[in-house]
């Protein structure tokens, strides 16, 4: 293991219709800088982002880019991508 952090918060209707409320999935490498982060938090709305409220962080909580709404598996994958194995 590299020390990465994965961090994953959903809340998920389970007992009716199977619908994500809410979600951030939080990718930081070892030094804990953050890598990504997937979220649909409404505070972004002033940059007039076309997948309100979905969006990315990318390399740092300032870098915000489009992004639809990823599910756990899409994350996991891009995860994936990034790891480096030896």
């Amino acid at each position: 293991m590299d020390g990465s952090i994965i961090y994953l918060h959903e809340f998920v209707d389970v007992e009716i219709t199977g619908d994500r409320f809410m979600y951030v999935y939080q990718y930081m490498d070892s030094s804990h800088k953050l890598v990504f982060r997937y979220d649909d938090t409404g505070h972004h709305k002033k940059l007039g982002l076309s997948t309100y409220p979905h969006h990315k962080h990318e390399g740092s909580e300032d870098n915000i880019v489009l992004s639809a709404a990823p599910d756990l598996a899409i994350v996991l994958k891009e995860i994936e991508s990034l790891i480096q194995l030896p």
